[in-house]
């Protein structure tokens, strides 16, 4: 099946060298002159960074027009930034030019996919397609179905993500975040709420949950966790932590306040703690590492 995405950024490369990876002819719109001039090396050089052979990256192939992109794809997925007017019309545009019967996909993180399919003909074959970065290393891939899904979208959908070493999850109401990123900042909400009130600081802060919880994540999902423990007992923790958790329904105080004053994390070497370009590149380094390892024994 050929393979048509639209963006060839960061997640758009990725998403290209996994289907790239398992024999898959890739083309990628990519409006960039920049950007489209070297996707094709930096496919190259991931696909080698994980030991696969970097010649795949000759089944991609970056062109300058949508059009030209899903002409012949039966499998479609936009990879844009997170903007819901952008993601709409690039959606107006491959319900006319790619083929009938192509599924449509919406690779974003948090907007309802109904959102982006809406007033769209043809929404039975649109479908919300998360995928998580690094695209090449995360497992998950969320499908989510929107109101005007069909089960038959769905079910190619995750056929063809399993087919390429992905696990895809049915998420079946489509809503702002999905599952895992809803799961994800609920996390982060309290992170921000405690280190604003001076609870403790950042690093602390993560240190608590790299060396708690966090270490049973990859075995042990929180509902797991909860059945191990028993639920008698959660219900009786839960009547004492629930009323003092953090209720902001809305960004903290505290995270608009670093934005406004410039501090944006790696970007520009200040967030919630201090960056150097060093403290920078052993943290990027040590995720690969870490997903590669969790890769390997996944295998």
């Amino acid at each position: 099946m050929r393979i048509g995405i639209i963006g060839g950024g960061l997640m758009g490369a990725g998403i290209a060298q996994v289907f790239a990876a398992a024999g898959h002819a890739v083309t990628v719109h990519e409006p960039d002159a920049a950007a489209r001039g070297t996707l094709v090396e930096r496919v190259r050089q991931g696909l080698a960074q994980l030991g696969d052979d970097p010649t795949f990256a000759e089944r991609v192939t970056p062109v300058e027009h949508l059009a030209e992109a899903v002409a012949d794809a039966g499998f479609v997925t936009e990879a844009a930034p997170e903007k819901l007017p952008l993601k709409r019309a690039i959606f107006a545009q491959l319900v006319e030019a790619a083929p009938a019967d192509a599924i449509l996909a919406s690779n974003s993180s948090v907007i309802p996919c109904g959102a982006i399919a809406e007033g769209l003909p043809t929404a039975h074959r649109i479908v919300g397609t998360h995928w998580w970065n690094p695209a090449t290393l995360v497992p998950l891939v969320e499908v989510i179905q929107a109101p005007g899904t069909s089960e038959e979208t769905v079910a190619r959908t995750m056929e063809l993500l399993a087919s390429v070493g992905k696990r895809p999850a049915h998420i079946r109401k489509d809503l702002p975040g999905f599952v895992a990123n809803r799961l994800q900042h609920a996390l982060w909400r309290e992170a921000i709420a405690m280190v604003a009130e001076g609870i403790c600081d950042a690093a602390t802060l993560d240190d608590c949950v790299k060396h708690s919880f966090g270490l049973r994540l990859p075995v042990l999902g929180p509902l797991e966790n909860a059945d191990l423990v028993g639920l008698d007992l959660t219900l009786d923790i839960h009547r004492t932590i629930m009323p003092e958790l953090d209720r902001h329904d809305r960004p903290h105080e505290f995270l608009e306040q670093q934005v406004a004053e410039g501090r944006l994390g790696f970007k520009s070497g200040e967030g919630f703690r201090t960056w150097s370009p060093e403290a920078i590149q052993a943290v990027r380094a040590r995720l690969v590492r870490h997903l590669l390892d969790a890769r390997s024994v996944g295998t």
